[in-house]
């Protein structure tokens, strides 16, 4: 299956568009601009969703549920918000529909017009902050710490299945303090969750810091951010959490008392992670031959292939794997004997190796009589023998061995290219020969800032946390700078 794609070095955007339909992940849908996540890709995002989920429970947080459907009256009572969403947003003006008199189906009843028109969330401040100012009265009610795991819509022009669509999947915490101190505290913690599981789970290298006030999210005093680097060179955009100040307490009137009787606005902060980091996860890893996954994320991590000519043979194979299945099961590692008469090993092969299973164990009659097993691994491509009776052990080891070897492939990658540019001409050149990512001085004005992506198409990622801690001059304009900040081309 794996040799039908296009390799990445012959064209990467083709590669990507079509490991995601024939590794059957998601496909086009009849809604122009959105796409059907199917069972194997939904089965990631399960995975993903449930350890994000127990991080933020383990943090404090609980989940509710919010309207998808927000006022547009609420939209304008922030203006940098409303500004930044206006013209991604979809609207719904009428609530019903009627036969059309002349007999072509259904239109839209004139009589049916909305008073106010409703938008379909594109992110939900509004309508949470509309919500919070019923639920605090006083320091006591505080912090609230809420998350919701909902769908958006953000209409988009040109989309790419998981990247980029209409209609996505995410979760939104929002949270409400007594503080700034709070507030601030709450937007760095979660952007260390999200750079935790990144890391950990997805096996991706990102690097985190603060966006640059044209790169804030539309009504935010602060935005942080990770940043991972795809293979094709091109920076990806992972997870924010944004410092919102008291910009939504005051645009809806959410005040509290506080300890000392005072009257004050409530801080502020929302964070989000969408399917986009199926999007990361596919990119980042993967190979001309298919997906390449995480164990931790993979919904199927090992997958037994036994290789027959009868039906006798088969059953005293099944037999023999019988106890390892139920044992690994026992583990917590997601199994599976195929014993389905209706393809060729061969053809399994492939299959499992194009939907990026981490482990494949193949087993046959010889193998029956020598007592041993071949295991295949999906990260190196790499096979080896190995007694029946060890597997149980060793597969548990094998699978922790495949993840970190997935993360330090990616952070090796990763490492090399980062670059430090401190020529405006070199970082043009560079754009175009190496990509990647680029450590440069800046200025710190948005005029050097949108000059740089006007001819380039480059934007500044991040001003890194960890990284470029060093005092010289802006790249295009010579003036002085404090600190390098991370460019790159993204997607």
């Amino acid at each position: 299956m794996g040799k039908f794609l296009t390799s990445r070095s012959e064209d990467y955007s083709q590669w990507y568009n079509e490991l995601v339909v024939k590794a059957g992940l998601a496909e086009p849908s009849a809604v122009r601009g959105c796409m059907v996540i199917k069972p194997y890709g939904y089965a990631i995002w399960e995975k993903m969703q449930r350890q994000l989920d127990t991080m933020f429970k383990e943090t404090g947080h609980v989940n509710a549920y919010f309207p998808l459907l927000i006022p547009k009256s609420f939209f304008s009572k922030e203006a940098d918000h409303v500004e930044g969403f206006a013209k991604e947003c979809a609207v719904v003006t009428h609530y019903r529909l009627k036969n059309d008199p002349s007999g072509k189906g259904l239109v839209v009843d004139p009589d049916a017009k909305l008073e106010e028109e409703l938008i379909i969330r594109p992110t939900s401040e509004t309508i949470i902050w509309n919500t919070y100012r019923n639920w605090i009265q006083s320091y006591r009610d505080l912090p609230i710490l809420c998350n919701q795991w909902a769908n958006v819509m953000r209409w988009e022009m040109r989309t790419r299945m998981f990247l980029r669509t209409a209609e996505f999947l995410w979760q939104e915490g929002h949270t409400a303090h007594a503080t700034a101190t709070e507030a601030l505290s709450e937007a760095d913690k979660m952007i260390n969750v999200y750079s935790e599981f990144a890391e950990k789970w997805m096996s991706l290298p990102v690097i985190m810091g603060s966006k640059t006030e044209s790169e804030r999210f539309a009504g935010a005093l602060e935005t942080y951010t990770i940043e991972a680097l795809m293979q094709d060179g091109k920076a990806l955009q992972s997870g924010t959490s944004h410092f919102l100040g008291q910009n939504f307490a005051k645009a809806f009137d959410v005040t509290f008392t506080t300890k000392e009787g005072a009257l004050d606005y409530v801080w502020a902060t929302s964070w989000g992670v969408s399917t986009r980091l199926m999007g990361a996860l596919i990119m980042a890893h993967s190979d001309d031959n298919g997906l390449v996954l995480p164990p931790k994320l993979a919904p199927l991590q090992v997958v037994i292939v036994p290789i027959y000519k009868s039906a006798e043979a088969l059953s005293r194979i099944a037999e023999k794997v019988e106890n390892i299945v139920n044992t690994l099961k026992s583990k917590g590692i997601s199994v599976k004997f195929d014993d389905n008469d209706t393809q060729k090993p061969g053809w399994k092969f492939a299959e499992y190796e194009l939907k990026g299973v981490p482990v494949r164990l193949a087993i046959g009659e010889r193998d029956l009589e020598n007592g041993t097993v071949e295991i295949a691994r999906r990260d190196t491509l790499t096979k080896e023998t190995r007694n029946i009776e060890g597997v149980i052990d060793y597969i548990p080891q094998l699978l922790e061995e495949i993840q970190t070897n997935i993360y330090t492939k990616a952070s090796d990658f990763r490492n090399e290219m980062i670059t430090k540019v401190d020529t405006y001409a070199e970082f043009k050149d560079l754009l175009e020969t190496k990509k990647g990512f680029f450590l440069c001085h800046w200025d710190g004005t948005p005029e050097t800032e949108a000059l740089v992506k006007a001819e380039t198409k480059a934007t500044i990622r991040c001003i890194p946390f960890n990284m470029g801690k060093e005092e010289g001059k802006c790249m295009v304009t010579g003036k002085p700078s404090k600190q390098r900040v991370l460019f790159a081309k993204a997607y």
